[in-house]
């Protein structure tokens, strides 16, 4: 990775199901860089799955657990790829521990792209904050712009093909693509 990168990390932020995890995994896939997730970091800690964890002891507890798993992150990690929950954002330390890029699509494109891919059912049900729309809406209505405001870089993703995605991130990043050695 370049050396401007903060930590040498790359934060992923962005509304839930915007693909920030689908993105991480191909440019991992790309810079064989070290790729972690905050949410399944925290699914490990809890042994439990985050809308268990939601529904047992609520969403005041899961952000105790992102900020737990923040500060963690800042103190041991470095040039890895890091994807995370859609509210991780708020996390105080944010800042310290990589460069942020938020994935930016409007809400109906965030749907569309849910609904469309091969796992929908599975997609949608491990979000629990979307099972009311409305609401839903209202949440990425509101978070919208404090993305912008945390966020490092830019990146539109609606609409653009994986590869497309990861190209402009490679290119933004100034990252190399690493090959398989044989």
């Amino acid at each position: 990775m370049v050396k401007n990168l903060k930590n040498k990390n790359i934060v992923f932020i962005g509304f839930m199901g915007v693909g920030k995890g689908t993105i991480a995994r191909a440019l991992i896939k790309k810079t064989k860089c070290f790729g972690l997730d905050t949410d399944d970091l925290i699914e490990s800690m809890e042994n439990r799955k985050i809308k268990e964890i939601f529904a047992t002891d609520g969403e005041a507890y899961f952000r105790k657990l992102e900020k737990k798993t923040a500060k963690w992150l800042q103190k041991s990690v470095k040039n890895a790829i890091i994807s995370t929950g859609g509210g991780f954002f708020k996390v105080d330390n944010l800042d310290h521990i990589g460069t942020i890029i938020y994935l930016r699509s409007s809400f109906e494109g965030i749907l569309k792209r849910l609904k469309e891919h091969e796992k929908a059912d599975l997609k949608l049900a491990k979000r629990p904050l979307l099972t009311d729309e409305a609401k839903a809406k209202a949440l990425f209505e509101e978070r919208s712009g404090l993305y912008e405001a945390r966020a490092d870089i830019i990146i539109d993703v609606e609409n653009r093909t994986i590869e497309e995605i990861t190209r402009d991130l490679m290119n933004t990043l100034n990252l190399k693509e690493k090959k398989e050695k044989e």
